[in-house]
Protein backbone atom coordinates (compact mmCIF):
# COMPACT_ATOMS: atom_id res chain seq x y z
CA UNK A 1 0.00 0.00 0.00
CA UNK A 2 3.04 2.27 -0.39
CA UNK A 3 1.80 4.42 -3.46
CA UNK A 4 -1.87 4.90 -1.74
CA UNK A 5 -3.68 8.41 -1.23
CA UNK A 6 -4.71 8.80 2.04
CA UNK A 7 -7.06 11.08 0.94
CA UNK A 8 -8.76 10.01 -2.96
CA UNK A 9 -7.11 6.92 -2.77
CA UNK A 10 -5.51 6.96 -5.87
CA UNK A 11 -3.63 3.52 -5.93
CA UNK A 12 -1.39 2.13 -9.62
CA UNK A 13 -3.03 1.37 -12.30
CA UNK A 14 -1.61 -1.80 -14.31
CA UNK A 15 -1.35 -1.57 -18.17
CA UNK A 16 1.48 -2.95 -20.92
CA UNK A 17 4.63 -1.97 -22.72
CA UNK A 18 4.33 -2.51 -26.03
CA UNK A 19 7.85 -3.12 -27.85
CA UNK A 20 8.76 -1.75 -31.52
CA UNK A 21 8.23 -5.53 -32.57
CA UNK A 22 4.32 -5.49 -29.88
CA UNK A 23 5.56 -7.83 -27.51
CA UNK A 24 3.75 -7.19 -24.33
CA UNK A 25 5.38 -7.01 -20.79
CA UNK A 26 3.48 -6.14 -17.77
CA UNK A 27 3.85 -2.69 -16.15
CA UNK A 28 2.30 -0.07 -13.46
CA UNK A 29 1.49 3.34 -13.44
CA UNK A 30 2.28 4.74 -9.87
CA UNK A 31 -0.01 7.98 -8.88
CA UNK A 32 2.73 10.41 -8.01
CA UNK A 33 2.29 10.31 -4.01
CA UNK A 34 4.10 12.97 -2.08
CA UNK A 35 4.84 13.12 1.86
CA UNK A 36 2.88 16.36 3.41
CA UNK A 37 3.23 17.79 6.41
CA UNK A 38 0.28 20.13 7.49
CA UNK A 39 -0.14 21.98 10.92
CA UNK A 40 -3.48 21.05 12.21
CA UNK A 41 -4.81 23.79 14.31
CA UNK A 42 -7.67 22.42 16.28
CA UNK A 43 -5.31 19.53 17.42
CA UNK A 44 -2.33 21.62 18.14
CA UNK A 45 -0.06 19.47 15.84
CA UNK A 46 1.86 18.24 13.04
CA UNK A 47 0.59 15.92 10.47
CA UNK A 48 2.10 13.95 8.02
CA UNK A 49 0.06 12.80 5.43
CA UNK A 50 0.96 10.63 1.99
CA UNK A 51 -0.59 12.58 -0.79
CA UNK A 52 -0.82 12.06 -4.53
CA UNK A 53 0.02 15.91 -6.57
CA UNK A 54 -3.89 16.17 -7.10
CA UNK A 55 -4.72 15.70 -3.93
CA UNK A 56 -2.24 18.43 -2.35
CA UNK A 57 -4.12 20.85 -5.12
CA UNK A 58 -7.25 19.51 -3.27
CA UNK A 59 -5.91 19.93 0.40
CA UNK A 60 -5.35 23.96 -0.73
CA UNK A 61 -8.92 24.18 -2.27
CA UNK A 62 -10.84 22.79 0.61
CA UNK A 63 -8.25 23.09 3.82
CA UNK A 64 -6.39 21.16 5.58
CA UNK A 65 -9.15 20.59 8.44
CA UNK A 66 -11.60 19.39 6.10
CA UNK A 67 -9.15 17.26 4.39
CA UNK A 68 -8.06 15.12 7.36
CA UNK A 69 -12.13 15.07 8.16
CA UNK A 70 -12.38 13.06 4.70
CA UNK A 71 -9.72 11.00 5.48
CA UNK A 72 -11.21 9.85 9.14
CA UNK A 73 -14.05 9.55 7.57
CA UNK A 74 -12.57 7.23 5.40
CA UNK A 75 -11.53 4.98 8.55
CA UNK A 76 -8.01 5.78 8.18
CA UNK A 77 -5.98 6.61 11.09
CA UNK A 78 -4.53 10.61 11.00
Amino acid sequence: MSAHCQLIGAQPGFGKNISHSHRRTSRRFDPNIQSKRYWLPSEGRHVRLKLSAKAIKTVDVIGVEAAVARIRARGVKV
